[in-house]
């Protein structure tokens, strides 16, 4: 796929012919100096942004279609589950209430909607804070709601956008291993991180400079791939690939 913004005077190649695979069940980083296309990336998974040219393929099939609306607001209801840096919880909701707002936007029953936040909430550790809102709970706690938000719906695909770069050290290690623990059980991640030490819990990354991918990773899950991704990252953000 290829993403080129028009502008007065200019035009920006923010994706030039990216081609690669993300198999169903893994987690995938996504490394890259700022402007290297990451989040052009997520936004044509999630049908946010539609490519200049390219096709993207989602569970095998050519998915060109998905960036009409309503399409593209559907499929990301059905397919996609977002995490942020900055959570985007709403401050005047509590807790179970953020997380279940997904299902209340995609009419379930709220029945089902009781069971499904209870057994999320309990499953990530939060259920303790239930009734607590936003500006009541840790950076840590918070985005432990957004992610039970992100995975409410048993979405296909989860996209999480440096979901541990508001976080200290500690937190930081908890959801990370939160998110393996999500991943073990069949869920694909993609995870766009400026952290080394983040890429180091996924199971490959990708390294984007210019808008392409330009070399990757395979993590051996042993302490040398910290030192392999630090080499390659410093060697992409120098351009010297």
């Amino acid at each position: 796929m290829s993403k080129v913004f028009k502008q007065k005077e200019h035009k920006v190649n923010a994706l030039r012919n990216v081609h690669c695979t993300i198999y169903q069940g893994e987690m995938v980083a996504i490394m890259g100096t700022s402007g290297s296309g990451k989040s052009t990336l997520l936004n044509m998974i999630s049908a946010i942004d539609e490519p200049t040219e390219g096709t993207l393929f989602l569970f095998g099939e050519e998915a060109n279609a998905i960036y009409k609306e309503p399409r593209a607001s559907n499929f990301r209801k059905e397919n996609i589950g977002f995490i942020f840096q900055s959570f985007h919880l709403l401050k005047d909701l509590n807790v179970e209430d953020n997380i279940a707002l997904p299902l209340i936007l995609n009419d379930i029953p709220s029945k089902e909607i009781k069971v499904r936040v209870e057994e999320t909430m309990q499953q990530l550790g939060i259920y303790n804070w239930r009734k607590h809102r936003p500006h009541e709970l840790s950076g840590g706690q918070k985005q432990r709601v957004a992610i039970a938000r992100a995975i409410i719906t048993k979405p296909p695909i989860l996209l999480a956008d440096e979901p541990t770069g508001a976080l200290d050290v500690n937190t930081t290690d908890d959801i990370l291993r939160l998110l393996v623990d999500i991943q073990s059980a069949g869920q694909t991640i993609l995870l766009v991180t400026h952290d080394p030490y983040v890429a180091t819990y996924a199971n490959r990354v990708l390294f984007f400079h210019d808008g392409a991918i330009v070399d990757s990773y395979q993590n051996e899950q042993t302490e040398a791939d910290l030192d392999a991704i630090l080499a390659k990252f410093k060697v992409v953000s120098r351009g010297e690939h």
